[in-house]
């Protein structure tokens, strides 16, 4: 027991109980329960020096709901909690204080925890990890391994962002408007040596398994459209100098070829130098120069107006002979099918408005049935000025061009995808060393000898100053291949890390045969197996630890394995992953890819990683603008903590609104919720400290307040299981009005109640659980059950006004008071819109019709 104060006495009750939790490991998951599981995860944050921001308790108190509430109906819960702390930030910190990464993020990583704990969740603190730590990020660089030695990972030169000023490579996410995200210095295209991950080997995969899991519609959509599957055909167009060779474009409809008037090639098309003329020259460079400096965004922006330069060659229209000019224009990207395109102006929009801008023909080849001519129609129609085809539907004749063409050797149907592989090189410090060791020929050959299930028998190679590299994959006896001390954090300049200065890591002796390793600045040892190697500089990006880390929180400490096949076959993947939404591409593409290589390995049991997922809202300010320092409407957890209490903000923060909504803070509605919490505490506590005498055990209380408790039981357990956790606190709230008026209450009736509140308020409720005579914890208690014959059957349906317009309705309790139908109004989710965050003036109220609220404006 915290305290015999008579007070709700936040501030003595929540340390108590979470210390209680912490000594008796309270939430300590058992791997092989006999009792069914339930695999319950956050996105894991990073942990940055400003520490918790308010949106992160949002996602995580809905999920500890959860995970407190299945533990009392009889369930193993696994709910861990982890830091995803390699990154860009941390040594940017590094390189301005001169301060080890590691050191900051440990000192970031105890903020977070302290912070995380003081909001009570039930996280199993026994399966923490880290991707820092060698033990974890030994997993990171093995599964690296397994994607190397199936062909999955490759070196190549790719144009990259590079900063000059932070002397990296960046990825697209990290370059705004041409400026890096961190800092906001300006950045150029560079061509570099990256690793590079074939997910494009995946792409059908990961398309067609999104019908199997439980996702947002928006989402999925959103991941479609990343992959984006087109089918079409690869044409090849002859080149007007033979000797050029031939281009080849993608395109969705081929039934469009006969308007082709121009053509268009990437600025970095591998052909353009060739292309070129001399009497174009100049004007081309200076045009490749002003395309490199802007991101493919602004480069595809329908709304900008479109440029380019002619290359002074031409090619031959494969269908008519017709000899087409070639452009080369910045609104065509090297990453999307070939690079090169067949401009059918009059049929699309961006070749259109080139066309108009340069003077360039334009054909109608597709007809609209309705009769209207506007240019360009980008609609269904049939074939004109097309010769042969005339007449034809647009659907039939893209069937027999591609046909005609194939016939000819110039065209074939295909599938193409927007994804591209994935780059997955950082020119930085602070992330996973590759597990990769260059050798010349004759090294990798021995090696390849030696160990020849390590080394895949297609090489991965580069070529440098007319030498060619090959890579060497370390031997699994070799990792964790952790990072050296280096005297400075700064990328060499080169475009290789900080690991290129480090020469005795660097440079090694490398014994294939047993995985041993030692700097090449000592003698070479004995013996004929050993190699002169050397070490990858390149680092991995934060991503790779992201991709798996929900496996490893099944058996975080086994040295043997990512986790045993038994703790995979029993827990399998989460049965629910809750985070922002502005992971649902990338994050959770890459780490579907990861697990798919997985499964394909037979290291896990499931084709997919997430099979249920759930994006929180986004909490605005009390002005109803995002959040940041410079609005200064920034809300601090610890801060509402100190004066409201962990329990008043968990509760506050799923009353808001609907989970998934975008909903304003708002320190006036904070105050309701906590007065909610008080008056429970009165309701079990009098004003002498000791239990309420209006609750007995033999009380008899009236049959509407039985109604009431086992509808909330009902509406309780079935929103948590929905995640609608705003209409069951409501309904909460409506049950605790009805104990209030009620002149007894019995102790079964306020128990079971508490039970109720316990997932959403747990210190409180284990208070007030211990105060009642129960043992602790209020965690051992089943979840308590509804009587379908005590529920209420007399209802009506109360129609929502807000300002006099009609936002909603729902079905109530005959004789509902108003103060209920005001919580009932507030928590739905067509009303709690247009009302959260703004001051109620006045409440019209016609019982068991119409509930009018008058708000500001």
């Amino acid at each position: 027991m915290a305290t015999s104060s008579t007070d709700y006495n936040f501030q003595e009750i929540e340390p108590h109980w979470q210390s209680f939790w912490e000594q008796h490991r309270s939430f300590r998951a058992e791997n092989g329960s006999s009792k069914p599981k339930f695999y319950v995860l956050d996105m894991f944050p990073y942990p940055s020096g400003a520490g918790l921001h308010i949106g992160h308790p949002e996602g995580y108190t809905a999920t500890d709901i959860l995970a407190r509430a299945k533990r009392a109906q009889g369930f193993n819960v696994l709910h861990p909690i982890g830091w995803d702390a390699f990154g860009l930030p941390a040594e940017q910190h590094a390189v301005k204080t001169g301060t080890h990464p590691a050191t900051n993020t440990q000192n970031n990583i105890t903020n977070f925890r302290r912070q995380i704990k003081a909001l009570g969740f039930s996280y199993d603190w026994e399966r923490e990890i880290d991707t820092t730590d060698p033990k974890y990020f030994r997993w990171t660089q093995w599964i690296f391994l397994q994607l190397f030695k199936r062909g999955l990972a490759y070196v190549d030169e790719r144009p990259v962002w590079w900063c000059p000023e932070l002397r990296t490579v960046l990825a697209n996410e990290e370059v705004v408007d041409g400026k890096s995200e961190v800092g906001g210095f300006p950045v150029e295209r560079r061509n570099l040596r990256q690793w590079v991950l074939r997910i494009t080997a995946y792409a059908e995969r990961l398309l067609a398994d999104l019908k199997t899991v439980n996702w947002p519609e928006s989402t999925k959509r959103m991941q479609e459209a990343w992959i984006g599957r087109s089918e079409g055909a690869e044409l090849l167009f002859e080149l007007e100098h033979k000797s050029l060779g031939q281009l080849k474009v993608f395109t969705t409809r081929p039934d469009t070829l006969f308007g082709c008037t121009y053509m268009v090639v990437a600025p970095e098309h591998p052909l353009v130098a060739r292309l070129t003329t001399p009497d174009h020259r100049a004007a081309v460079e200076a045009y490749k120069k002003k395309a490199a400096a802007k991101s493919d965004l602004e480069r595809t922006d329908l709304a900008k107006g479109k440029s380019g330069v002619f290359s002074g060659s031409y090619a031959i229209n494969p269908i008519n002979g017709e000899r087409v000019p070639i452009w080369i224009a910045d609104y065509v990207l090297m990453g999307y099918g070939t690079g090169a395109i067949m401009a059918v102006p009059a049929h699309d929009e961006r070749d259109y408005e080139f066309a108009q801008q340069y003077d360039l023909p334009i054909t109608r080849v597709i007809a609209n049935d309705d009769g209207g001519d506007r240019l360009p129609f980008t609609g269904d129609g049939h074939l004109v000025n097309s010769g042969p085809y005339d007449g034809l539907r647009w659907e039939e004749a893209k069937k027999r061009i591609t046909a005609e063409l194939a016939q000819r050797g110039v065209g074939q149907a295909t599938v193409n995808y927007k994804l591209r592989d994935w780059l997955f090189s950082r020119q930085r410090y602070w992330g996973e060393p590759f597990p990769v060791a260059w050798v010349d020929e004759a090294d990798y050959r021995r090696a390849a000898a030696a160990r020849p299930a390590d080394v895949p028998p297609n090489p991965v190679t580069f070529t440098s100053n007319g030498v060619t590299h090959y890579a060497l994959p370390l031997p699994a006896a070799a990792l964790p291949l952790e990072l050296p001390d280096v005297q400075s954090y700064l990328p060499s300049g080169n475009g290789e890390s900080p690991l290129a200065n480090v020469t005795d890591w660097l440079e090694i002796w490398l014994d294939y045969t047993n995985g041993a390793a030692v700097p090449a600045s000592q003698p070479r040892p004995a013996g004929d197996t050993w190699i002169r190697a050397r070490r990858e500089t390149n680092t991995m990006p934060q991503w790779a630890g992201s991709c798996w880390y929900y496996l490893r929180f099944l058996d975080p400490k086994n040295p043997d394995a990512i986790a045993s096949p038994e703790a995979l076959r029993y827990w399998g993947v989460p049965d629910l992953y809750v985070g922002g939404a502005e992971h649902a591409v990338l994050h959770l593409l890459y780490a579907r890819f990861w697990h798919k290589v997985l499964f394909d390995l037979g290291v896990v049991p499931q084709s997919e990683p997430f099979t249920r997922l759930f994006h929180q809202g986004i909490i605005l300010g009390e002005d109803g603008e995002k959040m940041s320092k410079s609005r200064g409407n920034v809300v601090n957890p610890d801060t509402i903590i100190a004066s409201h209490g962990t329990d008043t903000l968990r509760l506050y923060l799923m009353f808001l609104g609907p989970l998934e909504a975008m909903k304003p803070w708002s320190m006036q509605q904070i105050e309701g919720v906590h007065r909610f919490l008080q008056k429970v505490w009165r309701e079990c506590i009098g004003p002498d400290g000791k239990v309420n005498p209006k609750i007995s055990a033999q009380a008899a209380e009236p049959a509407e307040v039985i109604k009431v408790l086992h509808e909330t039981i009902k509406k309780v357990g079935e929103d948590i299981e929905a995640l609608r956790f705003n209409t069951a606190i409501s309904q909460m709230m409506i049950c605790a009005n009805a104990l209030q008026k009620s002149p007894q209450v019995s102790r079964s009736t306020m128990l079971s109640f508490l039970q109720l509140l316990a997932p959403f308020a747990p210190h409180l409720a284990e208070e007030l659980w211990q105060r009642l005579g129960e043992s602790p914890s209020i965690q051992a208690a089943p979840w308590p059950k509804y009587d379908a014959s005590k529920l209420a059957t007399g209802q009506v349906k109360l129609v929502f006004q807000v300002n006099g317009k009609h936002r909603g309705d729902a079905l109530v309790p005959v004789g509902l008071s108003q103060a209920d139908a005001v919580a009932a109004a507030t928590a739905h989710e067509k009303v709690a819109p247009f009302v959260t965050g703004r001051t109620v003036k006045r409440v019209v109220y016609v019982p068991g019709k119409i509930l009018n609220i008058v708000v500001d404006n």
